[in-house]
């Protein structure tokens, strides 16, 4: 009795673990495991990942968009950050992979109908006033990058003929909490953490909900999903304390516990080939 009284209460629930690690080996097999195994880098919001000054607010927001890009693995891609005022929503093109997904080797073309051989830009709208919170300028970045990634995958994989498709687990239902995970899985996981919780008070001038990151995955599935990131690329848990906000530090700790544990411990074959995602 004593024991299970001072046995300390996992940070989520078996559920939502058994659909993070589930998740973690969708992404390995289907949006490029092997950028993940030689090129993800857990992404911190310092002057390391995101250095260098600016002239103007275009150039800084273009500087923070580029390296975004490049640390997301999509610099291939025909993605375009635009002023908010210059922007119109336009259909998303279907893109076809010569060959992988993300990283410079990457060979994009796109579906088209017509005699343009172009692959038509996708636009993300930035305002000015993101600038004053960086952070969050950075998670609303990744968070629109990484839905286009799934929805090309989607679009790629997506069978006419059976109405079959290869959507991550738990389908469209949880697409948006999808694609929140998958950021975690670039190596996004502490800025995702760091804005899971916005307040969302203030004036209509700079607070724009429509510019903000939306956050679908919940504060402690993110802290989560961003410990498994770290123990599968071998980052121990100080390398992340001094970014990470304080109140979440404690839970990303024991995450971390929790699941080096697991992954010893499973007999799980999805899951145990998350060890060997990576060379340590």
């Amino acid at each position: 009795m004593l024991s299970t009284f001072f046995k300390t209460k996992p940070v989520i629930d078996e559920t939502s673990k058994a659909w993070i690690f589930d998740t973690f080996a969708w992404c390995i097999a289907e949006l490029d495991g092997e950028f993940f195994k030689h090129d993800s880098k857990l992404v911190l919001p310092n002057n390391t990942f995101y250095p260098g000054s600016s002239n103007s607010v275009e150039e800084m927001a273009n500087t923070i968009f580029s390296n975004t890009m490049k640390y997301a693995g999509m610099t291939a891609w025909p993605i375009k950050l635009v002023p908010a005022e210059r922007f119109i929503q336009k259909p998303m093109p279907q893109l076809l992979f010569a060959s992988r997904l993300r990283g410079e080797s990457c060979n994009i073309s796109c579906k088209v109908n017509s005699m343009n051989d172009s692959t038509p830009a996708i636009d993300i709208a930035f305002h000015v006033s993101q600038l004053n919170q960086p952070q969050d300028l950075i998670a609303y970045l990744v968070q629109i990058q990484t839905g286009i990634l799934v929805h090309q995958h989607n679009a790629i994989h997506y069978d006419a003929n059976n109405s079959t498709n290869t959507y991550a687990p738990g389908g469209k239902e949880v697409l948006p909490q999808t694609i929140d995970l998958v950021a975690c899985f670039m190596g996004f996981g502490v800025i995702f953490a760091n804005t899971a919780y916005q307040f969302k008070g203030g004036c209509g001038s700079c607070n724009n909900r429509n510019l903000n990151r939306q956050s679908a995955l919940p504060e402690l599935e993110t802290v989560y999903a961003l410990a498994l990131f770290c123990v599968i690329k071998g980052i121990e848990v100080k390398q992340v304390k001094k970014e990470l906000k304080s109140h979440l530090y404690k839970h990303f700790r024991q995450a971390h516990k929790e699941i080096s544990q697991y992954l010893q411990e499973t007999d799980n074959p999805e899951h145990m080939k998350l060890l060997i995602a990576h060379d340590k």
